[in-house]
């Protein structure tokens, strides 16, 4: 057996191939599963560096970029995350540091060690109630995060934008799901700092709500998103080509119409004809209009083109089988490549 560490920012003891997440609160571990037993097939067993303790290691796989330690293995790094949230993952000269690199980041498809890899999803379609059985309109299920810094493509802000629009406007047709919308949002300006205090205090103190809307945090988006006609999926940055999160899949898999914004070539990859692209509408008021007169033959239409699309081999680059083959083999045959030059 050929043995390799899997580093990843806070796991040990192999958390996470566990059922549940021990480390980031209902994140799926479908993939890293599938992953580990894609390499058993090969004869490599991927562990936690404490549980590789008393094992001759082989090689190095990195979930994410991070700083490396200063050893003779070789080295494989997976960069799924946003580049302007982990910075080492859009740096050429980082990922010199490894044999392969996956990623989708096309900017990157050029260097030798590069292997293009799509965010991996379970693509499985199910069954999903009709429009006259959803009974939330709209719907919106993220973190309560923000950047540090501004930035041109930040839609962290547009999703503020559409919640206050909704909560204003409309507040009967849409609700808010996810970590942290019991707190105002992130600050970093003395300012900002101060009245997010004093917001927060409120909450503590009275029945003041920071985000009116807010339902709540979700284990199982299927719960919610098999509720919703439709769902708003925006990605943290604009306008990263093949930047396509699970935000979007999430949604089609439950047969919620998607609102997407995010990667602008996500037309070469996702038909058009399942999703409502926000790009389209000048503001949230005209896109609302829109969704309003959308009939329940419409958004059929919608859930029979999101069917076809996740049942067709033009899905299965996003899927979690393809990530974990592609992974696998491409260090197996790297390793064995390796030992016999």
């Amino acid at each position: 057996m050929i043995y390799g560490n899997i580093i990843q920012d806070g796991h040990t003891n192999n958390s996470m191939f566990g059922t549940e997440d021990s480390v980031h609160l209902y994140n799926p571990t479908h993939t890293p599963r599938l992953l580990r037993k894609e390499f058993l097939n090969l004869g490599i067993e991927i562990n936690t560096p404490d549980i590789n303790a008393k094992n001759i290691i082989s090689f190095e796989l990195h979930a994410e970029g991070r700083a490396l330690e200063k050893n003779n293995l070789p080295k494989y790094l997976i960069a799924s995350e946003n580049p302007y949230i982990n910075k080492l993952n859009m740096s050429t000269d980082y990922y010199s540091n490894f044999q392969k690199v996956f990623t989708w980041n096309k900017a990157f498809f050029d260097l030798p060690n590069v292997t293009p890899i799509f965010v991996p999803n379970e693509i499985k379609w199910e069954p999903s109630p009709e429009f006259k059985d959803r009974s939330i309109f709209s719907c919106l299920i993220n973190a309560n995060k923000a950047f540090k810094e501004p930035l041109e493509r930040d839609l962290y802000q547009e999703r503020i934008s559409t919640i206050r629009w909704y909560e204003d406007n409309a507040p009967e047709l849409f609700h808010l799901y996810g970590m942290g919308w019991h707190k105002p949002p992130p600050a970093f300006t003395t300012t900002d700092k101060i009245l997010r205090r004093i917001g927060r205090l409120r909450s503590q103190l009275s029945s003041f709500k920071p985000f009116p809307s807010y339902k709540g945090e979700v284990k199982k988006k299927s719960e919610i998103l098999g509720n919703c006609k439709f769902s708003f999926c925006y990605e943290n940055v604009r306008d990263l080509p093949n930047y396509i999160t699970e935000k979007i899949f999430d949604s089609l898999l439950a047969g919620c119409v998607p609102i997407y914004w995010g990667a602008n070539n996500v037309k070469e990859h996702i038909p058009s004809s399942c999703f409502i692209d926000r790009r389209d509408f000048k503001n949230i008021e005209e896109l609302h209009d829109y969704l309003c007169s959308i009939t329940e033959h419409q958004h059929q239409t919608y859930q029979d083109n999101i069917k076809r699309f996740l049942e067709s081999d033009q899905a299965s680059k996003f899927d979690s089988k393809t990530f974990s083959k592609i992974i696998s083999t491409e260090i197996h045959n790297n390793l064995m490549t390796r030992k016999t030059s």
